[in-house]
């Protein structure tokens, strides 16, 4: 079909037969129950023609086609289905919180039926809840906890760090992170709070002495035992992950990430200050802000920089709160969210590193000064931002990825859905550097409207 064209209905297959059958993989480890999980597709089968291994190949350059600002065979589409997959699947959010053979089932309908070009792995930041529960977690309230079960994450805003501690942390944040932060976020580590600075313990002569006698104590002795039972259960979050992303990478599905970081100021205002905290510091005590972000540089890319040595994969997902127009003007942007946040995505460019950016919120007032990075090495993803004049600002730099407004996959139709695309299609996507996607997590969309905008996509937006 030629790009543009008119879209046709064509003859569609049973896909879901075709996807249907494959082996049981079971899971027994010492320390998980046993449990079947059921792939839908087997490695190196033959689906539409085509083996699994060359789908993988074939969707995976699909994606780098237009992150490189190519034109690929046509527009790709991507998806953050969220909890989408449990109400597809007639379960509650928390009972996929809870269950990881839920979580599975839920995720591979949902994967093996809509096909995406890649899918997230959903164990990192849905198979949660026995690990959040364990550590007594103060900044999320999550479903069945806090929360209806039918609901989603709702995060905790606070001052986690008071304006006074800015010296502590920048004199040592990881001292401060596991004696001051982690009591105040991780219930079960408040002990930790009685703990010395652990780089007074140098040698025999000081701080050995004396200095592990608090081990011995009751309250941290309670919070390191806490501490090894989260680490059996971040263990099964790790193993569930690794399962997820080889099985669907054997069906033919790679994954869109590799690793996740943030913006240095996001960091600092999203967990350590909280948001009215971070806004009063921009005109108390701006020099400490900037210094905070600058400190935080470094460890906002190793963190990207570890998860994709272990994964394999380049593509670091980079959600943007704060940068936007609502929060900050133009100067605060210039001043303390831009140089830093410009530093990490120039840094991770230079280590071969792929950028994918979310901006969750409208940033269409600063579209000139995002676009100063280097050119077909980053994805921008917007929700809200004007998307037309996004491509028509950087076009030339920049993937653009978005955004079906959320509203509408809610309360359309499947019509109003495929108007929308081919909006999308005929002038973002027209010359290529464009990924179909929402403006958000699936969350509530209805399964009509999911299901036209795959479909619309695949028909309508060839090259």
């Amino acid at each position: 079909m030629k790009f543009g064209g008119k879209w046709k209905e064509k003859g569609r297959h049973d896909r879901k037969n075709l996807l249907r059958g494959g082996g049981n993989v079971f899971i027994i480890l010492w320390m998980f129950p046993s449990s079947s999980l059921r792939p839908d597709i087997e490695s190196g089968a033959m689906i539409m023609g085509k083996t699994t291994e060359e789908l993988y190949k074939e969707r995976e350059q699909r994606v780098l086609d237009a992150i490189a600002l190519r034109k690929p065979d046509r527009v790709p589409i991507l998806a953050h289905f969220s909890f989408f997959p449990a109400k597809y699947s007639g379960m509650t959010l928390e009972e996929v919180m809870y269950d990881p053979e839920k979580l599975w089932k839920a995720q591979w309908r949902t994967l093996t039926e809509f096909e995406p070009d890649m899918d997230n792995n959903p164990f990192a930041l849905r198979f949660l809840g026995p690990l959040l529960e364990t550590l007594d977690f103060k900044q999320l309230k999550w479903p069945g906890h806090g929360v209806a079960a039918d609901l989603s994450y709702q995060f905790v805003d606070g001052e986690y760090m008071m304006a006074d501690e800015y010296d502590a942390f920048l004199a040592d944040p990881t001292d401060f992170t596991v004696r001051t932060y982690w009591p105040r976020i991780f219930g079960v580590l408040k002990g930790f709070e009685k703990l010395p600075p652990l780089r007074d313990i140098i040698t025999y002569a000081m701080g050995t002495p004396f200095g592990f006698g608090v081990f011995g104590s009751p309250e941290v002795a309670e919070a390191l035992e806490a501490l090894k039972k989260a680490g059996e259960k971040s263990l099964q979050v790790g193993y569930y992950s690794r399962l997820f992303v080889e099985k669907a990478r054997e069906a033919g599905f790679p994954m869109q990430y590799g690793g996740f970081t943030q913006a240095p100021f996001d960091t600092l205002g999203d967990y350590f200050r909280g948001t009215k905290g971070s806004m009063l510091d921009m005109y108390r005590r701006p020099d400490k802000v900037i210094k905070a972000c600058e400190k935080l540089l470094p460890i906002m890319l190793e963190l990207a920089e570890n998860a994709s040595r272990v994964s394999g994969n380049p593509r670091i997902f980079i959600p943007i709160h704060k940068g936007l127009d609502g929060f900050m003007s133009q100067e605060q942007f210039k001043r303390f969210f831009w140089p830093t946040f410009r530093d990490l995505v120039v840094a991770l460019i230079n280590k071969d590193l792929t950028p994918c950016v979310l901006w969750e919120g409208n940033c269409t007032s600063r579209l000139d000064i995002i676009k100063d990075v280097p050119p077909a090495k980053a994805v921008y993803a917007f929700e809200a931002t004007n998307i037309i004049k996004a491509k028509e600002v950087l076009g030339a730099q920049v993937c653009i990825r978005g955004n079906v407004p959320l509203s509408l996959l809610v309360t359309g139709t499947p019509e109003d859905i495929r108007a929308y695309c081919k909006k999308l299609i005929d002038t973002v996507g027209k010359d290529g550097g464009y990924i179909m996607d929402s403006a958000a997590g699936f969350d509530d969309a209805k399964p009509e409207n999911v299901k036209a905008m795959f479909e619309f996509t695949k028909e309508y937006g060839f090259y």
